[in-house]
């Protein structure tokens, strides 16, 4: 009885990691489905990337790290995959250059879906069949995979994005989406306690590898803002030559806002004597209440300046969160934008922390004490970019809902405005 009841609970198991992948998977497909071949073709800059690339990146991983190594009777879809999806793991073999991602004609589309195809059918009887030694090897890899997938879905909103933006057509991904015209909440100022506070993930359920060890870090009392900075707020700093001013900026944010020519947030523009904003739903009027989106650690860190604030730490922010519900506009909302916030006419405790807008910390992104990368090329997942990042928390409108913990720590260059980051002030108590 001992036996069957332990067979039961593994079949179930499997049958629910599989629901899992394949519920995945869907949705990248659903992601893409409007884009044509020529869409999902280019490469607008350096760091996007093809939208098909995306589809075929997320296969190879599966194709690289749980079918090539566990499956002795997996045939690969086409050798030369390798070199072109791999994208920065240096143990899994050479790659083609990532800047040059847009000059890959071929394969099309099509073939790409065809490689979708061959892969999830490949996992699925992996998941079906494998003996159990293989499956206990298989399934965190599998799990990583689809985690994985759902960061590159962000990608795809972000990558196309700025393909369309940069298209003077100004295309549209999607239908124009509702927005709240009314004005944003009063902001309010939270006062937390500080102290010696535990951060990083620990218990059940999936966490990547840099949200941990769990660790200890001390806390000086501080303020932390009830919700994010907006559009209208940003907007009196560009006003106030917030831009103009080399004061307000760190020496690299100063040289970069030089020689990009920066006057305001990324997809914004000045014209018949206002502001319009490009969204995935086409260009529009600037709305001052939504938090203000497509700025870099330099913007945010000039503004928090220009208030008299500045950005919290990721440990600050991380505490804080703790006990906040992990509820938000997220991708699932197909909204794929900031939104204002009018719940309530005023502000009751922290709002919009989850959602909306990756925020800014002041903290760069380096490893937790006692942290140790795994061994062989999964390990080059996360511990190989511990340097000239800064981190952001809290997930965004294109972030997959359920992908987000308050551990989550997201990381980008200081310079980077293609995501969709936004801010939120703290202050000394």
């Amino acid at each position: 009885m001992l036996n069957k009841i332990v067979r039961e609970q593994e079949s179930a198991s499997r049958r629910d990691m599989l629901a899992r992948f394949e519920a995945v998977r869907r949705d990248s497909e659903r992601l893409t489905a409007n884009l044509t071949a020529e869409d999902q073709s280019i490469q607008s800059m350096p760091d996007v990337s093809p939208t098909k690339w995306h589809l075929a990146h997320t296969t190879w991983f599966f194709e690289t790290f749980v079918l090539r190594p566990l499956d002795p009777g997996y045939r690969v879809f086409d050798p030369a995959f390798a070199y072109l999806f791999n994208s920065y793991y240096e143990a899994a073999g050479p790659r083609h250059p990532r800047p040059e991602r847009g000059l890959l004609s071929r394969p099309t589309v099509e073939v790409v879906g065809a490689y979708r195809d061959h892969v999830g059918a490949a996992i699925a009887r992996l998941v079906e069949h494998a003996p159990e030694p293989v499956w206990q090897q298989a399934a965190p890899l599998i799990e990583l995979g689809f985690h994985h997938e759902q960061q590159h879905q962000e990608l795809i909103l972000m990558d196309i994005k700025h393909v369309f933006s940069m298209n003077p057509l100004s295309p549209s991904y999607q239908a124009p989406q509702p927005q709240i015209a009314a004005p944003a909440v009063a902001l309010a100022w939270l006062d937390l306690p500080g102290g010696l506070v535990e951060i990083g993930h620990q218990g059940g359920g999936f966490a990547f590898d840099n949200e941990g060890p769990r660790h200890k870090v001390w806390l000086e009392p501080f303020r932390l803002a009830s919700r994010p900075v907006t559009c209208g707020e940003f907007l009196d700093f560009i006003e106030e030559g917030g831009y103009r001013r080399p004061e307000l900026w760190l020496s690299d944010g100063w040289a970069t806002v030089q020689a990009q020519a920066w006057e305001a947030p990324l997809y914004w523009r000045r014209e018949d004597g206002g502001w319009s904003i490009f969204t995935l739903g086409g260009r529009r009027r600037l709305n001052p209440a939504e938090p203000v989106c497509h700025v870099s650690f330099y913007e945010a860190d000039a503004y928090a300046k220009w208030a008299g604030k500045r950005l919290p730490t990721e440990a600050e922010w991380e505490s804080a969160a703790a006990e906040v519900a992990v509820v938000g506009n997220f991708a699932d909302r197909g909204l794929f934008h900031p939104t204002a916030d009018n719940s309530a006419a005023e502000p009751q405790g922290l709002r919009q922390m989850f959602g909306d807008v990756w925020e800014w910390t002041a903290s760069p992104y380096t490893p937790y004490p006692r942290f140790r990368a795994a061994a062989g090329a999964i390990g080059e997942y996360n511990g190989k970019f511990m340097c000239n990042q800064m981190v952001l928390r809290g997930g965004a409108a294109v972030t997959p809902a359920g992908h987000i913990r308050a551990t989550y720590r997201n990381f980008f260059p200081p310079s980077a405005r293609w995501a969709f980051s936004g801010l939120r002030l703290a202050e000394d108590a």
